[in-house]
């Protein structure tokens, strides 16, 4: 199993806690990392600058249809030993810093494929993440209670997956979202209306609804 993060979550504390759960990390690296290829201190960035010079060091691999120039690392960084390390560009963009991308990778059995393939699955789970902040106020709740959380959890995940299939139809999450927002405005309308209807004067109107 595999805990997959970006570059403010690979420290050497959250991989071990997620190590004794059983879990190896795959995560995004910052550029200004230190590595020690043949037991020298050196940052990321400026082994890369190096190793750029030529393709001869680098791989070309295919990612979700895309083509990478990528150079595997194994060895030590600060505080976390013995990982993988992946200096990637892609195929147009080889030796530009900017385009520069790094990842670790603590199960060091996995191919260079492997760990990428891994990896990209982050991005499904991001735009999940996403649309339960946007959408579901999964950033406006504040629980304490390990119970709590969970049943906010159930209750999010259940409103998303409804979003999802719960129109009569499959749908995008955002599709799925608006249709039954508009479903919930007119419910509301209708009685308001009904209401309104049953009122004899604006008083009564405001007795019924308040």
């Amino acid at each position: 199993s595999y805990f997959l993060c970006d570059c403010w979550y690979v420290s050497e504390k959250i991989i071990n806690t997620f190590a004794v759960q059983g879990f190896h990390t795959i995560g995004a690296l910052k550029t200004n990392r230190l590595l020690y290829p043949l037991g020298m201190k050196k940052k990321f960035s400026e082994l890369a600058a190096e190793l750029s010079v030529t393709h001869k060091n680098f791989d070309l691999v295919t990612v979700k249809g895309r083509n990478y120039y990528v150079y595997r690392y194994e060895g030590n960084l600060n505080g976390i030993e013995n990982a993988i390390v992946l200096f990637s560009y892609p195929e147009k963009a080889f030796g530009k810093p900017k385009a520069l991308r790094a990842f670790l990778c603590m199960d060091v059995s996995l191919s260079t494929n492997e760990i990428l393939d891994n990896y990209v699955c982050r991005w499904p789970i991001e735009v999940f993440f996403r649309q339960c902040k946007d959408k579901l106020a999964l950033d406006s709740y504040q629980i304490r209670s390990a119970q709590g959380i969970r049943r906010y959890w159930l209750i999010m995940s259940f409103a998303h997956y409804m979003c999802v299939v719960g129109t009569g139809e499959v749908c995008p999450f955002e599709t799925g979202y608006h249709k039954i927002s508009d479903i919930i405005q007119m419910e509301k309308y209708l009685t308001l209306y009904q209401c309104a209807r049953e009122c004899n004067d604006f008083d009564s109107f405001v007795k019924v609804v308040a």
